[in-house]
């Protein structure tokens, strides 16, 4: 199996600057697209960003220009480097990880971090 330990939520004034971290571990034989949702209370979960390789990324209209997201594979590991952040950018964001493992045999496996809250308050 896969697990996934997300860090880097906090409080931050509108204009400021955070980084999340999601590092995955397991049996991991390769990881596919990684990417960060999140979900405001009262609203959907929505994908912010994705990258489905070093040399790819998919960012969602509200958070292009001042969202990064950015992977170690060595370290299986993904990054998020929010910028400017905004009081609508308050949330409780999701790591995804989709990967191949080779526990038993060889399967794709979706995983989801518990989570961690992004405040934008001044």
């Amino acid at each position: 199996q896969v697990q996934v330990v997300e860090s880097g939520g906090g409080l931050v004034q509108p204009g400021g600057s955070l980084r999340l971290s999601c590092e995955a571990s397991g049996s991991i034989f390769r990881l596919n697209t990684m990417g960060w949702y999140r979900q405001a209370p009262g609203k959907e979960r929505e994908l912010v960003a994705s990258i489905p390789s070093s040399s790819n990324t998919n960012y969602a209209d509200s958070v292009k220009g001042r969202f990064t997201i950015s992977r170690d594979n060595a370290k299986n590991t993904v990054f998020q480097q929010m910028n400017s952040l905004k009081p609508e950018d308050k949330a409780v964001y999701y790591c995804n990880v989709r990967a191949i493992v080779s526990d038993v045999g060889y399967r794709n496996v979706e995983v989801w971090g518990q989570g961690t809250l992004v405040t934008v308050s001044a």
